[in-house]
Formats: structure tokens, sequence, C-alpha cells
């Protein structure tokens, strides 16, 4: 068992259950088989193993050095997933140095069939200056899914919604809106391989009424309108005739001009609502989710500069936002515990019940660093003083233990 320290409390692993975050010290794979043995379970596990570019693990001979990484890496990943639920998923951050053998070592703990997305993320939006080379900007951020089918994640946010993208307004209930062709616009979708959705529907352009069913317009009777691409060829709608005639409202049909001259098309009105989401990108862009600068500067407002290289909490906000917000969330490399602040705030923020699991080994900081300046004797230490003083300033409360 996983002993407790430090005046530290007792919790399940649970869902919303005992304190929002939790710091385990000790070597992350020893503690991780102790996970299991004892049957905790997460949802979503963020991995920053150390980057292969100086550390120990980095030797003369570059197959070597490579292999080694791999052998350090393979035995966590597959513990990893012994922890996680079908539903979970897991995020690794990684830069060129070894992102081709962690895809490669994800596709067979993983599953090749269950990558989900190689993410580029602009941590360094000026690029790295010193050096030969290229200045580079940017990191990676790999995600898998434990089963696709029946992953949880939701590859969206609230966050890039853009109003600006919805500039129609409906006087009638003051909401917003943007015109989407009813038409399938993908041209794998033809009356052939989607015969039921090939059928009429009847417009009026006067009024933009549009029904399954002819019915007199303002000027006439109303216009049959059959889906075509813009070279006249046979297309079809993205809607079964009952979902039409369940929402006919949001349907309006318009004069356009096609390559063929005018016709008659559908539109449906797509609207701006609270809790609107927008599909992500797999571009992260500074501006959106932080860079490594912002990211020094949340640590130093804590505890002060005592972490060379923390991940900003944007990212770790986007990362969790993923889930649902009772996720149970698995840091195994917690580095300077930044997943766990980005939990406390965002629990703040929307009152969640999401509850994180770090872990960190108590390796010594370097002599004559910032964090030994300031008392910190491991890295466990300064996860430890940033995790206490995001509860301080969150709350949520921190389980402290070692094993």
């Amino acid at each position: 068992m996983v002993g407790l320290a430090r005046g530290g409390t007792a919790t399940a692993y649970g869902r919303g259950v005992g304190a929002w975050n939790t710091l385990l010290e000790g070597d992350n794979l020893a503690v991780l088989g102790r996970l299991a043995a004892e049957g905790a379970r997460f949802d979503l596990a963020y991995l920053d193993p150390p980057y292969n570019t100086g550390s120990a693990l980095t030797f003369s001979d570059r197959a070597t050095s490579h292999a080694t990484w791999v052998e350090h890496l393979r035995p966590r990943l597959e513990a990893v997933r012994a922890v996680l639920e079908p539903t979970g998923a897991v995020f690794v951050s990684i830069d060129d140095h070894e992102v081709a053998r962690t895809r490669l070592l994800l596709d067979e703990v993983m599953g090749e069939e269950q990558f989900l997305a190689q993410v580029v993320v602009e941590l360094n939006p000026k690029g790295r200056q010193l050096g030969p080379g290229f200045a580079t900007s940017h990191e990676y951020l790999l995600v898998y899914a434990v089963a696709r089918a029946s992953c949880a994640l939701d590859a969206s946010t609230s966050e890039t919604v853009d109003p600006a993208d919805f500039p129609h307004l409906d006087e009638a209930s003051g909401r917003r809106y943007r015109l989407l062709p009813l038409r399938n616009t993908n041209k794998k979708f033809n009356p052939t391989t989607a015969r039921t959705l090939h059928y009429p529907l009847w417009g009026d352009p006067a009024t933009g009424r549009v029904r399954t069913t002819a019915f007199d317009g303002e000027q006439g009777p109303a216009l049959e309108i059959v889906p075509v691409f813009g070279d006249g060829s046979p297309a079809v709608w993205r809607w079964s005739p009952p979902r039409v005639e369940e929402r006919p409202d949001d349907l309006v049909c318009r004069v356009v001009q096609g390559r063929r001259g005018e016709r008659v098309d559908v539109y449906q009105r797509d609207w701006l609502h609270e809790g609107r989401r927008k599909k992500l990108r797999t571009v992260w862009l500074a501006e959106e989710v932080g860079s490594t600068d912002t990211a020094v500067a949340e640590l130093k407002a804590l505890v002060g500069p005592v972490f060379a290289s923390p991940k900003p909490t944007g990212l770790l906000r986007r990362v969790l936002g993923t889930f649902p917000d009772d996720a149970r969330v698995l840091d195994p490399y917690a580095g300077s515990g930044t997943t766990g602040h980005a939990l406390a705030l965002l629990n703040s923020e929307d009152g969640g019940r999401r509850t994180c699991t770090s872990i960190n080994l108590p390796e010594p900081v370097p002599p004559g660093s910032p964090a030994a300046a300031a008392g910190l004797v491991t890295v466990a230490d300064v996860t430890r003083a940033r995790l206490r003083a995001v509860a301080t300033a969150y709350g949520g409360g921190l389980d402290e233990r070692v094993g």
C-alpha cells in the first residue's frame, strides 16, 4: 500500500471523492503498480516524460540512447494503460528528438487503431535562437484512446468559438446564427451511397420557408428543390425527411448563383448558443494555450522560479476540457505540478469534481539552482510546494503520500 505522510488523508481515487489533488512521492513505475493493485482507475492520463536531450538517459551512441529511452518509457506506458478505464485516453507531450519512436511505442502499447491525434503545440513563439539550424517553436502532443468506440474524449472546446462566425441575427429571438448548406458537400455521399437522403424539398425564396411537401408560397406555388452539386450532378441532403419535419424553422431557402446559373438551395440555420463548442484543431497556438514564458510566470507567482521548463496551465486546461468535469486524472511525471494546478483552476471556475493523482520521484534538484536556493531538496518538493500553494489559493485540498 502507498503510505500516508505529512498529515495526508485517505482517498479512494474515486470520482469526486476526497481532495482535488493527490501527490504520490516515489518511482512512478512502482507507484503505478501499487495503484493497480489497489484497484485505482483513471479516465485521463497526461504524461510529460523527460525529453531525451541531455539527461542521464542520453548516451554518445545515439542508437543506444534511443533504445534506453524507449526501454524506460515502455513499462510506464503499459502501467498507465493498466489503470485506465475503457472510456479513457492518454496524452503524451514530447519533442522532435523522440516523437517518432514515442508514436511507434504508443502504437504498440495502446494499439495503432487507437490513435486520435498528433497535435502541434507552439510553446515558444519566438523560436529557440541558441544553437544551429532552425528556431524550433513547437512540441507535440500524442493522443490515444484506450478504445476509440467507447472513448469519452470530446475533441472540442468552447474557447475558440467566435461570435463573428455567426453573422446573421434572428430579430424575433435575438439569437445569432450562420448558414450551412443542407446539401452534403462531400461527393462520397450521393444518391448511390446514401439513397434515402436524395429526395425533393419545397421552398419559397421570398419568405425562406422550407417544407417536405408542396405548399403555396408568397408569390405562387413553392419551388421543388432537389440537392445537386455545383456542377449540377445529383447530391443528397444531410437531414432525413423526418428531421426536416421536426425542425422546419431551422431551414431557409434562397436563390444562389451557381456555375450553371441561378438556382434555389436550402440552408440550415446553425445557432450560436451558450455552451457552444468547436472542434479542436491539431495546431495549438501559444496565444490559445500559453507558452513556456507564461508557464514560468505562473509558477513564479505561486512559489518562485523553481522549475526550468514547466508546461503552461492553459495547455493542461485544454487537455482536461476534453473530458467530463468529474474526470479522474493521472499524471505520472508531475514535474512542477502543472496538471494539478490546471485542474484546480477549472474546478474552482466551473464547479467540477475532477481529481488529479500526481506522481513524482524525489530526485535531487541541481545544486545552486533556484529551487535549491528556495530550500527545495527534490523535484517532488517542487511539486509539493506548488500544489500546496494551489490548495491555499483555489481550495480542493492536497493529499500527500510517500511510497
